[in-house]
């Protein structure tokens, strides 16, 4: 409900018309300056009002609110996690557990947490978020380390996630009254594996035969999950995969987790320019904006089932050409666009149900 009609003018005016006609109604009167103050105070009243109204349902509440209305459900918004990295250094025979790195120029420390290796460790951001997730290269002890010549970060093996935005913590409230998490059923393993660190989660029951569950995962990043991910799901839900219900996986469920594959995606198009401007100038912007029409599709794979009332789906995803002509046309510099090919044919492709589309090469045809 919204009072946002009722202006401190209008407000005042009501007041001063029930005032009788026989007084000086004039601003700057006494009976004016008796009531404005009071319209003032009744305006901010009304605004009051209105931000309590909207505090009061799920859909509009500021994030403390819906908190509160989250817990009466049993929802918390999901905690910010520790991004884990793969560090290589050299020389391999010392050992590194519990030592601890600086990135340079940032304020990012990682500490070493299990030799996976020869000279290759898990190491742990020591930020909680998405800034451990978004930096590979060279690292600096954080203390002398006797003969140690280079220390590099070299990949990501699962990525940090920041606290749950208001947003997506406002739609799995609104999803709690549609979807029961229960018991091993699809959305109770959809939100273990999310609780667990994965960003979006394929759900396949009874895929190889009775009591058989399939999990197709992304990381919080929206990529394939990598092998310590998948690992770390497996162990958590059915280290043993005997349907001895030794994991969070009910007694009689075998669970299987498995990272979505990656198809890649080749670009080719015939581009007209503006003046001034080409595929050295524009490139960059041109495949920034598809590389976020392949994280949309990404983002949207999960919502795209994999079981039919007659077994596993064949529900593949779609990477359009139009959408890519429409993306590119919005760069600028750019004035025309035809002849898009991908993977070099003039047709849409499609990926398989569990495969996401990675965006490869992007040039001219």
């Amino acid at each position: 409900m919204s009072y946002g009609g009722l202006t401190y003018e209008a407000i005042l005016q009501r007041m001063l018309d029930r005032v009788t006609t026989r007084v000086d109604k004039r601003e700057g009167s006494v009976i004016w300056d008796a009531l404005a103050p009071a319209a003032v105070e009744l305006k901010l009243m009304y605004i009051e009002l209105d931000r309590i109204m909207d505090d009061a349902f799920a859909d509009t509440a500021a994030r403390e609110v819906l908190i509160r209305r989250c817990a009466e459900r049993g929802i918390t918004p999901a905690a910010a996690t520790h991004a884990v990295v793969l560090g290589e250094f050299a020389p391999t025979d010392i050992d590194l557990t519990g030592q601890r790195f600086r990135a340079p120029n940032r304020n990012i420390m990682f500490t070493a947490v299990n030799k996976i290796g020869a000279g290759v460790y898990e190491l742990r951001c020591e930020t909680a978020g998405v800034a451990g997730s978004h930096y590979l290269g060279t690292v600096i002890p954080a203390g002398y380390i006797d003969g140690l010549e280079t220390a590099e970060l070299t990949g990501v093996l699962a990525p940090g996630q920041d606290e749950e935005d208001t947003e997506r913590l406002r739609r799995r409230y609104m999803d709690s009254f549609n979807k029961q998490a229960f018991g091993g059923n699809l959305k109770d393993y959809t939100d273990r594996a999310k609780a667990l660190g994965a960003g979006a989660v394929k759900v396949t029951p009874v895929w190889a035969g009775g009591g058989t569950v399939l999990l197709t995962v992304l990381d919080s990043e929206y990529s394939p999950a990598s092998e310590y991910l998948t690992d770390r799901l497996q162990e958590a839900l059915d280290p043993t995969g005997d349907h001895t219900g030794l994991g969070l996986a009910p007694i009689g469920h075998a669970v299987t987790v498995r990272a979505a594959a990656a198809e890649t995606v080749d670009v080719a198009t015939e581009l007209t320019f503006a003046e001034g401007h080409g595929w050295a100038s524009t490139g960059p912007a041109i495949r920034a904006v598809l590389e976020e029409y392949m994280l949309e599709l990404r983002r949207d794979w999960e919502n795209q089932d994999a079981l039919t009332m007659y077994g596993p789906a064949d529900n593949p995803t779609t990477v359009r050409i139009s959408h890519i002509d429409s993306r590119i046309l919005g760069v600028a510099g750019v004035l025309d666009v035809k002849g898009t090919r991908l993977n070099g044919r003039a047709a849409n492709m499609e990926t398989d149900t569990y495969a996401v589309p990675v965006l490869g090469d992007v040039g001219g045809v």
